[in-house]
Formats: C-alpha cells, structure tokens, sequence
C-alpha cells in the first residue's frame, strides 16, 4: 500500500518553540505511523532541533527571508503549495490558523483559540482581527479543522456561521522527558534559577503576562492573604511568576512597583529543564486564567505532581478534571482559595496524587493519532461539513 504523503508547516513556530513550537514538536515526533511519509518544512533557525526531535520526518527548510513575519506570509501564499506539490503531498496541515489559498488538494488546518471571537477584550486589535478572519475562512473552506479542545469548538460554532469543516478535537500531551515528578536538586535548582532566598518556599504562576491570565487578580489575592496570615504570624510562601511579559499595561504596572517586601518574584523565562522542579518543588501552582483554547501548563504542572489552582472557565474544566482545585477568577474567591490550601496541606498533597493520574490522560501518542486519521480523511476527500460544525 503507498504511504500517504504530507506536508507540515513548522514556519509559523517561533524562535523560542513557545506556543504553537510546542504543539508542533509534539506532533511531529510522534508522527511514526508507517502509513505516512511525513515532511515539515521549517525556518533555517529550527531545522537542527527538529531534525533530533523527528529522526523520522523529513525535515525541509524556507529561504532565510521568511524570518520577516510578512515575507513569511507571502511565501506561505506561494512557496509553500510549490513545495507541497514538488513533494507530491496528498495532504497540507497549516498549524497556526492560516493557510494557502492555491492548495487544492487536502487541506487540515489547527486553530488553538476561539478567544478572538468570544473575548476579543484579551486581543491587540490587530491580533484580533487577523486571527478571526483566518478562523472564519479556516471553518468555511477547509475539509478537516483540529482544535485543541471541545470547549474551543464550541466556541467556534457558536460565533461563526456557515463552518463545512469537520471540526476534530486532539487535546495536546505532555512531554514526560521535561514534565516530571521532580528529584531533590532539581527543586534546588529550580529555586536559584528563580533567585529564591535559600529554603524558601513558593507559588508558582506560569504562563505570559496579557489579560486573560488574570495576574492583577492573582496578585491582589497574595497580597490579601500574606496580610491576613502576617497578622497572625503564619509564613506565606512567596509568589514566583515565570513567562515573558506580554500586554496587560495593568499587572505590569503592579509588577514594576512591587518592592522586595512584597515577596512576589517575576522571574521571567525560565530554562525548560528548571520547569519541573519549579512547578513540582512549589507548594501548589496557581493558574486562574479567565479562559483558555486548552491550558497546557495545567497538565504541565499536573505532570510534576503540582497541585493545581484554576478556573472554571473554557477549557480548563476538561484539562484539570477531578484533579485540579477550581475558584472564581475574581482575587476574593482566589484569596480564599489558596489560603484554603495553605491551611490544609492533606488537600494538597491528595490532589497532588490526583494530579499525576490525571497527566497520564494526556499523551502526545494520542494527539497524534487523531492528527492520523485527519490526514486519511482529508487525503480521501472525505466531505466537507460531516461534522456539522461541531467537534468531535
């Protein structure tokens, strides 16, 4: 039987391999299904890392100019289908949102978020503005769209009208060789790398800083309850946050007037191999995001044993399950919240076990599997719309 060929767009993956790098990394290495001859074309700057991470995959490079995020977007329009043609591919997945008009042979695209429609308030209008559009004709046109959770493509179908995809949900995995029950050092190191005073102890916050990881209520929360336990001489662990900086002005405004007495440390990115030891090593992490396309540093963290303290809201219900501690994202019902857990370490420590049998759940064997068949249906020209706008 000939393998079925496709082609992946990796040129999307930003230098770091945050975000949608992580998701590609994921499923192209565990693409090893033998049906498949699978090819990722990449910026020059990732074709070595992708090429250890995917000895199975034929890794192609873009011209060097595709470093600009515009001449990115113009070779994605007519480079990208010529190279997908040249390699006699039956199938492009476009993994970030946007795809080339000129492919007309099977066609799956990803769209991580639905936030652009529901709560555009989280978004830079640009930002906005181009995703939605590309979501909008990515729904329309498009045989097979996967999406990261069934929360995002209920969104989906409920702001956009006329979808004829069929919408697939593949919840991401966890990369156990990164995401592990922490030893003794690598808690040690995971506390100078965040330039921690020695034996102290922490909440832990990952993510980037923008409106929906909702760091002003986070920090109203700290200082709430450190004030009501200093009062009666009960230590508080300190608040570390790791992520870049993004474009929430008001929680960076509370960041840059906090003093060393405040006990809050933001301590940027940190290395891949300190997120381990930093979200296991804490006393509990504590994400309450006001909605999520999926939440990976939820099961991140789960993977290392965390206990962990979230919301409700989109997606981060079918993440955390029964292993996850929920609250209201508003700082009064957080403040209650963690001083719950920090006056009940029991809870802690059963919804630490909890939480590595919740992980398990979240394989990237999984991921890719669903990835499988969305190849075969789109090779085969399975009828667009079959899924009704709904995920499956």
């Amino acid at each position: 039987m000939p393998q079925l060929t496709v082609l992946i767009d990796g040129t999307a993956v930003p230098e770091n391999l945050g975000g949608v790098g992580r998701y590609v990394e994921g499923v192209v290495s565990h693409l090893t299904e033998p049906s498949l001859d699978v090819h990722l074309v990449v910026r020059p700057v990732h074709a070595a890392h992708f090429r250890a991470i995917a000895p199975h995959v034929r890794v192609h490079t873009a011209p060097a100019w595709t470093e600009s995020v515009p001449l990115r977007f113009l070779w994605e329009q007519s480079g990208l289908p010529a190279l997908g043609r040249r390699l006699g591919a039956a199938v492009l997945h476009s993994p970030h949102y946007t795809f080339p008009f000129a492919w007309h042979r099977g066609s799956v695209v990803t769209l991580h978020d639905a936030t652009f429609f529901s709560n555009p308030e989280w978004h830079s209008r640009l930002k906005r503005t181009f995703f939605t559009w590309w979501s909008r004709r990515s729904l329309r046109t498009r045989p097979v769209v996967i999406v990261p959770s069934a929360a995002t493509g209920s969104e989906a179908a409920r702001v956009v009208s006329g979808i004829r995809a069929d919408v697939r949900v593949a919840p991401l995995g966890v990369d156990r060789t990164r995401f592990h029950e922490p030893s003794t050092a690598e808690v040690e190191d995971a506390r100078i790398a965040a330039g921690l005073p020695d034996d102290a102890a922490w909440i832990a916050f990952l993510g980037t800083i923008e409106p929906r990881k909702n760091v002003t209520a986070l920090l109203d929360a700290y200082a709430a309850v450190r004030g009501a336990r200093d009062a009666t001489g009960s230590p508080t662990p300190w608040l570390v946050l790791s992520g870049a900086r993004g474009w929430d002005d008001e929680a960076i405004e509370r960041l840059d007037a906090l003093q060393d007495a405040d006990h809050v440390v933001e301590a940027g990115y940190l290395p891949l191999e300190d997120l381990s030891g930093f979200l296991g090593g804490a006393e509990f992490v504590v994400y309450p995001s006001l909605g999520e396309g999926f939440g990976l540093p939820v099961v991140e963290a789960m993977a290392t044993g965390a206990c962990v303290l979230t919301t409700r809201r989109l997606s981060l219900p079918e993440v955390g399950g029964d292993a996850a501690v929920y609250a209201e994202p508003d700082a009064s019902a957080l403040a209650a919240a963690i001083a719950q857990l920090l006056d009940e370490p029991s809870t802690v420590s059963s919804h630490r076990a909890a939480a590595l049998r919740r992980a398990e759940d979240f394989t990237w064997d999984a991921t890719a599997a669903v990835h499988v068949a969305a190849y075969q249906d789109a090779a085969g020209g399975t009828p667009a719309g079959r899924g009704a706008g709904g995920a499956r």
